[in-house]
């Protein structure tokens, strides 16, 4: 059995996050090393490595989730573009970056570059902007 991820911790309630949607099979948080305001994490409660590990089901909730939370951002940060990245590599359980953005060089930001942790109090107040009621 492998060991829980943070995001598995996370799903657990074992550390806190600013939560913006939850569902049966996935958890929208926002990134605490935000590459742009609004930086959200969309998780699947399925702890797998990749997000093509996921079973059919799962992947289709993933990706439901991600254009709902996408949605959510274009209309509450005011920003017209809204990509996606899938990665991988920084944690082994699969996830979906959601980055609102206005202009290609602000999503070209790497996410090595977004080292500093957001402020809490700035988080919460965004979380709460963006959850879903």
């Amino acid at each position: 059995m492998q060991e829980p991820s943070i995001f598995t911790r996370i799903i657990n309630g074992e550390i806190p996050c600013h939560k913006v949607y939850e569902d049966d099979k996935t958890l929208a948080i926002l990134d605490i090393h935000p590459v742009t305001v609004g930086h959200v994490l969309v998780i699947s409660k399925v702890q797998v490595p990749f997000v093509w590990d996921l079973a059919s089901d799962d992947y289709t909730a993933m990706m439901a989730t991600v254009q709902k939370v996408g949605r959510r951002l274009r209309d509450a940060i005011g920003k017209p573009y809204v990509g996606e990245m899938v990665v991988g590599t920084d944690i082994p359980h699969a996830h979906v970056h959601v980055v609102p953005f206005t202009e290609t060089y602000e999503l070209k930001r790497t996410l090595e570059s977004a080292t500093v942790e957001a402020d809490a109090a700035t988080l919460a107040a965004l979380a709460e902007k963006l959850r879903f009621s």
